[in-house]
């Protein structure tokens, strides 16, 4: 997605289910904070039924829907309004679901320290191993401002958010826009926040109402550690979409590592403004961008896969497109994106035509990339970069020891000589290379499109950057790209589609 799309597009109305009395003047981690007992359901539960067999109840809390999975699995809902503390435990036989709107707490205005009066706060604690679905592209999870989800699965039991039809057992390959996603809205910084006093954000985020943005850099939205998103991304209107991970003013103080997203209608992760910190993304077969980002983030994101689909049109759809909302501000005032990236492997489309970029930047954007991988697929006519407008080269991103290995480097047309003068002034660049890079030794394909990652003998001979010294947050490498070797397997067990017998 391009451009500003921050408009109020979306109310489902929800039915209130307060699960605990909630008098905390601000978000605290699990166990942490007045919440007056909460809704757990972490311990305790039915008697383990036998394998294929459907748990006989649910957990308090959670309103039982009936069976699903050829009647192998009870289907436990979460109530739309999540008010207090909830946990969803793993339990036998057990699935849950979301339906329409689910939000996590009301909205808390921009102060952490001054909640808006008469919200509520809510806290959202998944173990290890849940799987949660949806049925529709109405269906999707929103964690409001100064509330926080803690959804941390481990390699070997990832947390699951997937379609009905996924769980069903009915989706293909090319499946994709089942159910809308997920959202985060935070008080971190954003291009439409007035950050002087008085302090005001009118952003909302795209997709829904939901206001996000403040004064907060280090918010903290919680955690999401081993997660997988899978057959989301929903176009709510033209230009107004879901994605399968929508962060919108989160802040630093957030965690978001080892999460993939897996065919997504529309974008894999789109960034609106914040300070939030990703590690290890694996985002496979978007239809639009992989990693979009807008309206002035200023975080960084170092390990992570891009391998998108072949294209079903030929709209502008990249592994990157950074952008820094609104264009109609001039520069030197525009609040501009400021992404760092480290260690990222983009594969792009095998497209037909140009109209598809695997790096795009815009409006201004000031991206600093580091040790990174551009590459398309044999014969595909897609660019490896396009620095779009005037503003972004006069922002002047900033590459180092990146390796470009496209049919054509630089996306043709009038673009093309920007591209050229920034990435060439930047150190350690390869600007046309051959791509050595391989599939795992059981890879599979994305609808014919090999997932190749695995650094070759080019791409291992670039010397990298010194990552810590470019961003604090990043950690030191001795190689380019997202996977240094055959036997650097961080991506492998906790994602599906990657290897054989790993379908999604």
């Amino acid at each position: 997605m391009t451009g500003l799309r921050l408009t109020t597009l979306l109310a489902i109305s929800a039915s209130a289910l307060t699960l605990a009395a909630c008098g905390s003047a601000e978000v605290a981690s699990p166990g942490e904070g007045d919440f007056g007992g909460g809704t757990g359901g972490g311990g305790g539960g039915p008697v383990t039924p036998p394998p294929g067999t459907p748990a006989s109840d649910c957990p308090a809390g959670f309103a039982n829907v009936g069976l699903v999975a050829s009647n192998t699995l009870r289907v436990c809902q979460l109530p739309q309004q999540i008010l207090g503390a909830l946990t969803v435990p793993l339990r036998a036989g057990t699935i849950y679901s979301i339906s329409g709107r689910t939000e996590v707490g009301t909205d808390r205005g921009i102060d952490p320290a001054s909640p808006t009066p008469g919200s509520a706060q809510g806290i959202l604690t998944i173990e290890p191993g849940v799987r949660i679905f949806a049925s529709g592209g109405s269906d999707y999870l929103i964690v409001n401002r100064g509330s926080q989800i803690f959804a941390e699965g481990t390699a070997t039991q990832p947390i699951v958010f997937t379609s009905r039809q996924n769980v069903e057992g009915t989706t293909t390959e090319t499946s994709q826009g089942q159910w809308g996603g997920l959202v985060i809205a935070g008080r971190a910084p954003q291009a439409n926040c007035q950050l002087t006093a008085p302090v005001t954000c009118t952003g909302t985020v795209e997709g829904t109402s939901a206001f996000y943005g403040g004064a907060t850099p280090t918010d903290n939205s919680g955690r999401i550690r081993y997660v997988q998103i899978k057959f989301s991304g929903f176009e709510i209107s033209a230009g107004n979409e879901l994605q399968g991970l929508t962060m919108a003013g989160v802040g630093s103080g957030t965690t978001v590592d080892h999460v993939q997203i897996h065919n997504s209608s529309d974008d894999g992760i789109e960034i609106f403004g914040g300070n939030v910190n990703l590690r290890h993304l694996v985002i496979t077969g978007a239809d639009d961008d992989g990693l979009d980002t807008d309206t002035g983030w200023r975080g960084g994101a170092q390990f992570g896969i891009v391998t998108q689909r072949p294209p079903n049109a030929t709209s502008r759809s990249a592994g990157f497109e950074f952008s820094s909302a609104p264009a109609s501000t001039p520069l030197a005032s525009r609040y501009v994106s400021q992404p760092k990236i480290a260690n990222f492997t983009l594969v792009g489309r095998n497209s037909p035509t140009n109209a598809h970029t695997v790096a795009h930047f815009d409006t201004g954007s000031d991206a600093t990339v580091i040790n990174s991988v551009f590459t398309s697929v044999a014969g595909s006519a897609a660019g490896c970069l396009d620095i779009a407008d005037a503003d972004t080269e006069t922002s002047m991103p900033t590459f180092t020891s990146v390796f470009m290995s496209c049919g054509i480097s630089y996306r043709p047309g009038g673009s093309a000589a920007r591209s050229q003068s920034v990435f060439t002034a930047g150190t350690g660049n390869t600007p046309a290379g051959t791509s050595t890079l391989t599939a795992p030794a059981s890879g599979t394909s994305l609808s014919n499109q090999v997932l190749t990652f695995i650094n070759g003998a080019n791409e291992t001979a670039v010397t990298p950057v010194n990552a810590p010294g470019v961003y604090p947050f990043f950690t030191a490498t001795t190689y380019i790209g997202a996977v240094q070797n055959a036997s650097d397997t961080w991506w492998q067990g906790w994602t599906c589609g990657l290897t054989s017998g790993a379908t999604c």
